[in-house]
């Protein structure tokens, strides 16, 4: 089986990871500890793509979670889905990256990076054979930009005959928390042309422009936005992981 591990950085992109497992989860049957209910065996085909099975005949996702605060991984743990992860995979921090792209991929980042690449090497090692990996992060902060693009930057040089996607969220001018937002993309953006197969691009104001004008929404969340990329992560290795209807 091709498998894919999916590596999510930072507060958004653990966000997007969290909705793109429940959607996962959902179309292959599992509950949220991992274990099989559903109705249709197809839905087990090709569940080794993106699942190992684990002890008890739960599947375990095949992800590492990685961000340099723990309030995220917080979450995520108490999240309905937060038992169905590894928690070896969950790799976390304690300073954060205070918005800044040169913290993350320089200095708070490179603190973190061995307990990261640890982790991917054990997920890489339970494949039969590995496909690839996808790195979920936005560029506007300084986790997924600085820490996400280091992590793309040593997966290129360590599998350098796997494809490596990233799942980007770009800052907007109109959609903005952080005034250095535009820096962090600019510098991120060029490790991602050097080290990257693919860029699946999204903008926050085009996904709140989705949501208001096909989705009808009369108030947006974050959440929402999330759930779009989510669906277009799974959209686009549906190919992957098809299911017989």
């Amino acid at each position: 089986m091709r498998e894919i591990i999916n590596v999510q950085v930072g507060q958004c992109g653990n966000q997007i990871g969290y909705k793109l497992w429940e959607i996962l989860c959902a179309e292959h049957g599992l509950d949220q500890e991992g274990r099989y209910n559903g109705s249709c065996n197809s839905q087990l085909e090709k569940i080794d793509v993106y699942f190992a099975e684990g002890a008890g005949n739960r599947y375990v996702p095949r992800s590492v979670l990685v961000d340099l605060e723990t309030g995220t991984m917080d979450s995520l743990r108490s999240a309905p889905f937060g038992k169905v992860f590894r928690p070896d995979n969950f790799v976390f921090g304690k300073c954060g990256a205070g918005n800044n792209w040169a913290k993350g991929f320089y200095t708070n980042g490179c603190n973190l990076l061995e307990e990261v690449l640890d982790a991917v090497r054990k997920e890489a090692e339970a494949c039969d054979s590995i496909q690839g990996f996808q790195v979920a992060h936005s560029l506007g902060g300084g986790t997924g930009s600085g820490l996400g693009t280091l992590i793309l930057y040593h997966l290129q040089e360590e599998y350098p005959d796997r494809i490596l996607s990233a799942v980007s969220v770009f800052p907007s001018p109109k959609v903005s928390e952080i005034v250095i937002e535009p820096y962090n993309a600019t510098l991120a953006v060029h490790q991602l042309i050097e080290t990257t197969d693919e860029v699946f691009s999204f903008d926050n104001e085009a996904l709140y422009d989705i949501c208001f004008r096909t989705l009808k929404l009369d108030t947006t969340t974050y959440s929402d936005l999330n759930h779009i990329i989510s669906m277009t992560m799974s959209g686009v290795t549906t190919c992957f992981v098809s299911l017989d209807s």
